[in-house]
């Protein structure tokens, strides 16, 4: 399966064979797009020293069929620019002399298949041939912040429960369970952070969600 946990598992793989362990583990996340197999993102502030690099973001796009080879290809496409990046090499383009150069290495060197470019067009939408994906969910109720929605990573489940429980300042927690891809875009999480919306944002969406079980709601 892949998921944030198998991106940070191979992230740290090509890191170390390709990349001399240089780079920074960045915010691993499963997309959905359906223009783009995956991305890198980071943000930048000018800095008497000139512009400085931060907050790197790697996303793969699971929206599509494809082998857990191809979603190597990918992880390792974005890393090339990922690297570029933090490196602060001058390329000549996104996808220019220097990136290629690397993509060329690593290709033939190492047996890879990266491209600068896939077409999505021709590749096969993964709703077609899986069923209906399940999120776990988390509502949680913030003195004084509000409220705000998680779909949380399984594995995280019992470390989340136990965190809530410590935490005074949180009101009320509630746990749910959906297949509605309304959530497909909301970043699986593995700490207690989300999304903040309205009360009444938050009571249109849960009549639609399955509560997990009686004991997994918690009113302080």
């Amino acid at each position: 399966m892949v998921d944030e946990l198998w991106l940070e598992k191979w992230f740290h793989t090509f890191n170390h064979s390709y990349f001399e362990d240089i780079l920074p583990l960045p915010r691993l996340q499963m997309s959905s797009s359906r223009t783009q197999l995956g991305s890198m993102s980071c943000k930048r502030k000018l800095t008497w020293r000139g512009i400085t690099t931060y907050d790197y973001v790697i996303r793969v796009s699971n929206y599509y069929v494809q082998t857990e080879r191809q979603y190597q290809n990918v992880l390792l496409h974005e890393m090339i620019h990922y690297y570029i990046s933090y490196k602060g090499i001058c390329d000549t383009s996104p996808h220019g002399k220097v990136f290629c150069q690397i993509m060329h290495k690593l290709n033939q060197t190492y047996g890879w298949e990266i491209h600068v470019s896939s077409r999505c067009k021709a590749m096969i939408p993964a709703a077609k041939t899986n069923k209906k994906r399940s999120y776990l969910i988390l509502f949680t109720e913030v003195d004084s912040r509000g409220c705000y929605l998680s779909v949380v990573h399984p594995h995280y489940f019992g470390t989340l429960v136990q965190s809530l429980s410590r935490i005074p300042a949180v009101k009320k927690y509630c746990w749910y369970t959906s297949s509605d891809s309304y959530f497909s875009d909301f970043p699986t999480v593995r700490t207690l952070r989300g999304r903040k919306l309205s009360r009444a944002e938050w009571e249109k969406i849960a009549r639609k969600l399955k509560p997990l079980d009686i004991h997994s709601c918690h009113a302080g």
